[in-house]
């Protein structure tokens, strides 16, 4: 079993995640860049690792049971644990609400929502064995109720991330939900899990139009990845703080 901390990273080839890996890795931890093409996975990773990081490609699709199973297999047979689980990786596809019906909610579920609990539940029994193992679950601005009822509000009207919303909502409970199961199992009380919300950042997801980088956007990912044993777990934060639900 690898002595030094191991860190996952999912949708890490690009925009928050890649900072995010980047921030891990500059901490001193392995970072396993998690991406869906390998190629651009490996690309990014070489990226940062020809400036002295240590960062691994790890070909990984959370919307597939086989590639989040083999990815599982590779950290278990290489490192024996995994102390940081970062679930990045997520999709928004725009389209007003009125024109929105079930079958478009199903892709966004399934890489936001489903696609979190896949790796969850995969990466659990690599997380059980880390004394300081941390999960962290990507959020959004677009999930608070405060934001989304406020009047004119950016929020309040964007109603073209109908399905977005509400799966960043769904990743909320769920990350509260997982929280207190592991304070009632023995066995995984020591895992900390929150939620974050990386804020209005300039990425592909938003046509770049965000003001802020994707640097300050990995900020509060980091810092719950590698919060120390007195941190919260169950909570929403950006990189300020808490933030209300």
């Amino acid at each position: 079993m690898s002595a030094k901390k191991i860190a996952l990273v999912t949708g890490a080839n690009k925009g928050v995640g890649l900072a995010t890996a980047r921030q891990l890795a500059e901490r001193g931890l392995t970072v396993l860049l998690g991406s869906r093409d390998t190629e651009r996975g490996a690309a990014a990773a070489k990226e940062l690792a020809d400036t002295g990081l240590t960062v691994r490609p790890v070909q990984i699709d959370v919307t597939d049971d086989a590639s989040v199973a083999r990815a599982a297999e590779l950290i278990d047979r290489e490192y024996g644990h995994l102390d940081a689980l970062v679930n990045n990786a997520g999709m928004l596809i725009r389209k007003p609400a009125v024109e929105v019906t079930a079958e478009d909610l199903r892709p966004e579920f399934e890489t936001n929502v489903l696609g979190t609990v896949r790796v969850i539940h995969a990466m659990l029994p690599l997380l059980r064995r880390s004394p300081s193992a941390r999960i962290v679950n990507l959020s959004s601005d677009s999930a608070i109720f405060a934001k989304a009822t406020e009047k004119g509000s950016m929020f309040a009207r964007s109603h073209e991330s109908f399905a977005y919303s509400a799966t960043k909502t769904a990743v909320n409970m769920l990350t509260v939900k997982y929280a207190n199961a592991f304070l009632d199992d023995p066995e995984l009380a020591h895992v900390k899990i929150n939620a974050v919300t990386p804020g209005y950042v300039a990425t592909d997801l938003n046509n770049f139009k965000g003001v802020k980088s994707t640097d300050e956007g990995a900020r509060a990912s980091v810092y719950w990845a590698t919060v120390d044993d007195d941190g919260e777990t169950g909570g929403f934060f950006d990189d300020n703080g808490p933030v209300p639900w």
